[in-house]
């Protein structure tokens, strides 16, 4: 049978895992922290309507 190509990266990801299975775990953790959050459609709503327009280009003073 003929093996496939695995890249460096694809080898060290997959040995990192098998060595610490705990760190799949750790990971859905720590994504679940900043990124998996239900939106308050209300609070959203606030936000985008407090939003001060920016100027084309802000480096320049007045």
């Amino acid at each position: 049978m003929t093996k496939l190509y695995e890249s460096d990266h694809t080898r060290f990801m997959r040995e990192l895992f098998e060595k610490n299975p705990q760190l799949a775990d750790a990971q859905r953790e720590a994504r679940a922290i900043w990124w998996d959050k239900k939106l308050d459609r209300d609070e959203r709503k606030r936000f985008k309507e407090s939003a001060v327009p920016q100027k084309a280009y802000v480096y320049f003073g007045k």
